[in-house]
């Protein structure tokens, strides 16, 4: 079904103009607020979800984490961390010989254990002089990288927290020798993104601890411009990217470091395993500080809310460089037009159904919306979920608003002109469909319904005034309920006797067939209605309570009739003439429900009749064949 056609199922008098104002105010609002920034709180949910669903997402190849847990913690409890120089030497030159690319040390000291204990003063001790050589010799070695920090200083100038001085001399690289260790989370606290560089400067130490790793395992220059690694280009410069995270914390392979500094630490598999990756030594222990928000940490019914260790989190940074898998987001002229196409699907769908079924679709659509943001997350792109559910929202919302003013003013007016004489399908039916009657007049092929009460001039005499309209109402309630049902409009009360017409206002190509199924209905109304008169007016001497009721098929005038002050919507022309004269044909024949050949023919099958007549109408050159209508199959 293309645009044209669904369309001209809208009201015809503004079908194109609410159309299009809509999508420019959805757009341009949903535009807005996206520039603004608003939406990204709701994406940033709905990324969080998506790594939660997915769960484990990759096996990590090319990093590890070497923890200082709480086993490592309990081995070594009498040496302060301080003074752990000769540990780290040694862990270093565990990795080397397992054959790692490069060693990062998440832990920063602004002094070196020797420079300490030289200010002891120590008598007959060169402990000062040679307690970190181990150390030092692991650093001159290269492929280790120390964590530096960007703080605040009291002036509120970023400066940078560095390693010892005689540490960083030993460094073969100097300053590219150092990480920027700082994890930078969104306002909500959550770490979603790093920085490959802080500073452009290749004789600043700018580049990001996770990335100076990832440079050493690639074999890259840490002095350039720019790296490409992976088939992703990284440039020299402070620019955020998705962290490509391979799972929730405990997902990045972990040793104990207690493991490295066991004796036989070269023999034990996990250590093997190491060979070829770039490991981060890094607090895991009960006690750390060094804990993060993730999109692992959102939590849910269903979810736990773990925290990760900012080694496993830099150990993630790595992972994502060296296999070029990150959350990408959509270029804009790809985001744009996958939002528009949303919201003129939605569109198009509000303004063909109601108020109430449009709910049913925004809801509809704002969960099939999730289906390709998930399956598109699983392939490392980002694409819009809360950006198209709020252009939704607000494009259900704006049609709501033209319908307030434009299409609600429309149904107020029909509801006044049909309301009394049809039922409200059928008057939400016209406003749906572009098949409304011109009030002016045209012609309708429909069928006419006339039907009154036999002996009704007997009964009113026996009755006072307020008898006779009770009764009335009683039975009119009862009577007409079958017309309204069968989608017929009850034209006007004559006295005792109803006109309907099926056909007109709303068209039903089947017309005949619910004017006889409204007949029957309206047949077995009035034989029960008998036990209401009875009930009623008893022992007043009534006539037995009977109805007639006569139908006719063909062409007539309908429209907007009377004078300037007074006017209704009503059929005229030889069909209504000759179905009110059918009326009186059920009193010569004595039987409740006649139908002419014409309305027969159009009912179709399954019509069992009885006795027949012809009759001549006045006015009209050709008699009418009619038939006693007793039964028909639904």
């Amino acid at each position: 079904m293309n645009l044209d056609s669904l369309l001209k199922h809208l009201p015809r008098s503004s079908r194109r103009t609410q159309f299009i104002i809509v999508i420019l105010v959805s757009s341009l609002l949903t535009f807005g607020l996206d520039r603004a920034g608003m939406l990204q709180p709701v994406e940033d949910v709905y990324y969080d979800y998506w790594h939660q669903f997915a769960g484990v997402r990759r096996e990590a190849l090319h990093t590890a984490v070497i923890a200082v847990d709480d086993a490592t913690l309990l081995e070594y409890k009498d040496d302060p961390l301080a003074f752990w120089a000769p540990y780290w030497a040694q862990a270093m030159d565990t990795l080397t010989q397992a054959g790692v690319k490069a060693t990062g040390l998440d832990f920063i000291y602004t002094v070196s254990a020797e420079s300490w204990l030289a200010k002891l003063n120590l008598p007959g001790s060169d402990i000062s002089r040679n307690y970190d050589s181990p150390l030092r010799a692991q650093l001159a070695a290269g492929d280790k990288i120390l964590i530096t920090h960007l703080i605040e200083s009291a002036e509120g100038e970023p400066e940078l927290l560095l390693p010892p001085r005689d540490q960083l001399f030993l460094l073969p690289g100097g300053i590219n020798d150092l990480g920027i260790a700082n994890l930078e989370p969104d306002s909500d606290k959550l770490v979603r993104n790093f920085y490959p560089a802080f500073d452009s400067n290749p004789q600043a130490p700018g580049v990001g601890f996770g990335m100076q790793l990832a440079l050493r395992a690639a074999g890259e220059d840490p002095t350039r411009d720019k790296w490409t690694i992976a088939g992703v280009e990284w440039p020299r410069e402070r620019r955020r990217m998705r962290i490509g995270y391979v799972g929730p914390a405990g997902t990045i392979p972990t040793v104990s470091m207690r493991k490295l500094l066991s004796p036989d630490a070269l023999s034990d598999p996990q250590v093997q395993q190491l060979k070829g990756r770039a490991v981060i030594i890094a607090a895991n222990n009960a006690g750390t500080s060094d804990r993060h928000f993730t999109p692992y940490s959102r939590g849910g019914l269903f979810f736990a809310s773990d925290q990760m260790i900012g080694g496993e989190i830099h150990a993630n940074i790595i992972e994502t460089v060296l296999s070029g898998h990150y959350p990408r987001e959509l270029p804009v002229w790809i985001f744009w037009p996958y939002v528009l196409a949303w919201l003129v699907a939605g569109t198009l769908l509000f303004l063909y159904f109601s108020v109430p079924r449009g709910m049913g679709w925004i809801v509809i659509l704002a969960n099939v919306c999730l289906v390709p943001a998930f399956l598109l997350f699983l392939q490392d792109w980002i694409i819009p979920v809360g950006t198209v559910q709020v252009g939704l929202a607000i494009a259900y919302l704006s049609t709501i608003a033209l319908r307030l003013t434009g299409e609600e003013r429309e149904r107020a007016r029909l509801k006044h002109m049909f309301g009394r004489y049809v039922s409200d399908d059928v008057v939400d039916t016209l406003l749906a469909e572009d098949d409304r009657p011109d009030l002016s007049g045209e012609e309708r092929h429909v069928t006419v319904l006339f039907s009154d009460i036999r002996n009704f001039t007997t009964i009113s005499e026996k009755l006072n005034a307020h008898e006779v309209v009770e009764m009335l109402n009683a039975y009119f309630s009862k009577v007409c309920e079958p017309i309204l049902n069968r989608g017929g409009m009850v034209n006007k009360y004559i006295g005792d006797a109803v006109m309907a017409v099926f056909g007109a206002p709303k068209a039903y190509p089947d017309h005949a067939r619910r004017a006889l199924a409204a007949a029957i209905d309206m047949v077995q109304e009035g034989k029960d209605f008998r036990h209401w008169m009875e009930a009623r007016f008893p022992d007043r001497g009534l006539p037995v309570f009977a109805i007639g009721v006569g139908l006719h098929t063909g062409s007539c005038v309908v429209g907007d009739i009377g004078s300037e002050r007074r006017t209704e919507f009503t059929a005229i022309g030889d069909t209504v003439n000759a179905a009110s004269r059918l009326e009186g044909v059920t009193k010569e024949l004595g039987v409740w429900l006649v139908a002419s050949a014409a309305t027969l023919k159009e009912a179709g099958e399954g019509i069992t009749t009885g006795k027949t007549e012809t009759v001549t109408v006045k006015g009209r050159a050709e008699p009418i064949e009619v038939y006693e209508v007793m039964a028909m199959k639904e």
